[in-house]
């Protein structure tokens, strides 16, 4: 499916896409202060998790889109090209990431942006058993 934007249009549309600091992003870190959980927000390790929740757990938030949640059904409706391709790279970056980050001895939470917006405290109860379970093993 060709694009519908110029070059320099979709530029433009994409650059204002943040990586940093968005809605689903904010909202965690939110509810993370308000649990009393003891985080760091983007920490410099492997795979850029959006959050650290000490001492091992790491915290992605991940937009349906860009991680291509429902993949089967989103995939046609994208045909090939860039598009497909793009969010494809990303879902084999995110097993690569999710694998390396395990062998370092992290536990990987992923949420979808979804399940952030509309049941975040089941998002911070999941979060809450990780680190206990990680406690105890």
């Amino acid at each position: 499916m060709p694009d519908i934007f110029t070059k320099e249009k979709r530029s433009k549309i994409m650059s204002g896409i943040r990586s940093k600091g968005s809605k689903i992003e904010t909202k965690m870190m939110k509810a993370l202060e308000e649990s009393g959980l003891k985080f760091e927000y983007q920490p410099k390790i492997f795979g850029k998790p959006d959050f650290l929740i000490y001492p091992n757990t790491v915290v992605f938030c991940d937009s349906s889109f860009w991680h291509g949640r429902n993949w089967k059904k989103l995939k046609p409706q994208l045909k090939e090209g860039y598009w497909q391709e793009h969010i494809e790279k990303n879902r084999e970056r995110d097993k690569i990431v999710n694998t390396r980050l395990k062998k370092a001895g992290c536990v990987v939470l992923r949420f979808w942006d979804t399940q952030i917006e509309k049941d975040i405290d089941s998002c911070i109860e999941k979060i809450k058993e990780a680190i206990s379970k990680s406690q105890t093993a």
